[in-house]
């Protein structure tokens, strides 16, 4: 899995030139669907990973008494949340032409 925690990915709002979006594919709509497409796959990965780690903090018990606070669990849901969102990585990504796509009604150039 990609380490997403190092992107240089925008934690906030950034205003992008949208003809900066289309030059690899010559229309930005046919762009902004492939980065659509990436942030799915990215928010996937981040959930599973993160149910992954989480896992390790699940206690089963039958008493609502016995739950208590784990500040690891804390701390490692915090981690998360200070994450880029996937829209943005995916945005980084593409901008930096991490994205390999192709489009299947055109020839290959093999």
């Amino acid at each position: 899995m990609t380490d997403y925690k190092k992107s240089g990915a925008a934690k906030t709002t950034v205003t992008i030139n949208s003809s900066e979006l289309g030059i690899r594919t010559g229309n930005v709509y046919e762009a902004v669907a492939l980065i659509g497409k990436r942030s799915v796959q990215i928010g996937e990965e981040l959930r599973q990973e993160l149910h992954e780690k989480l896992e390790d903090f699940n206690v089963h018990t039958e008493s609502l008494e016995e739950i208590f606070e784990n500040k690891e669990q804390i701390e490692l849901s915090r981690l998360y949340e200070a994450l880029p969102k996937p829209t943005s990585l995916a945005i980084q990504e593409w901008l930096e032409g991490k994205i390999y796509f192709r489009n299947p009604s055109e020839p290959s150039k093999d």
